[in-house]
């Protein structure tokens, strides 16, 4: 029996089941009260776990909100990955892996700018942190295969552009000018600035 068809044991099993209470406590609790009024007590209590315990799973709030956002963020990107495969049109084909974004990330408006600022600022070599960078480089990747689309786009030039806008989305989604704009506001301030961009 090879070692991936062995099966999970006890302790592993435990482990997986405290995650994922752990997950849908602070998922619920961020989504209900916003990570600057949730303590860690309270997502222990509701995770039926001792404070001791949910510090081996994340080190604080931050890596609660990523431990949460991240999995939010990474089915967002996957449909909009999967949109975007069936839009010819580049801009709006852009738009598509945007879109459940920006929707994601101003569920509770918050937590997703402080979920950007966890990105951007927290150590890369942290788990938490790692896994959003690698959802960020998804993000670029899934970006500059549709630019790539474009006759005139190499792969340099649509990996430089997607970075581009991704760049455009996080400074929209996390500036503070923009806090109280509705998600529809948001995607038009997007999309109004890829689209000089690919004018270019």
């Amino acid at each position: 029996m090879s070692l991936a068809s062995q099966p999970v044991g006890r302790r592993e099993r435990n482990k997986q089941q405290k995650l994922d209470r752990i997950t849908a406590a602070a998922s619920e609790l961020f989504a209900e009260h916003g990570i600057e009024d949730v303590t860690t007590q309270q997502i222990a209590d509701k995770a039926d776990i001792g404070t001791g315990t949910l510090f081996l799973y994340a080190k604080s709030k931050g890596e609660l909100l990523l431990l949460v956002q991240n999995a939010h963020y990474a089915e967002a990107l996957q449909r909009g990955r999967a949109d975007a495969e069936t839009i010819s049109d580049i801009l709006d084909a852009v738009m598509a892996i945007v879109q459940p974004i920006v929707e994601c990330n101003r569920a509770q408006v918050d937590n997703g700018r402080t979920y950007l600022r966890e990105m951007v600022f927290g150590d890369p070599e942290e788990p938490r942190h790692s896994e959003a960078l690698s959802i960020v480089a998804q993000t670029e990747e899934a970006t500059a295969a549709v630019l790539g689309r474009r006759e005139q786009a190499g792969a340099d030039d649509a990996a430089t552009m997607a970075r581009i806008v991704t760049a455009i989305m996080f400074l929209s989604m996390a500036a503070s000018v923009n806090a109280a704009l509705s998600i529809d506001d948001i995607v038009r301030d997007i999309r109004a600035q890829v689209a000089v961009l690919l004018s270019r």
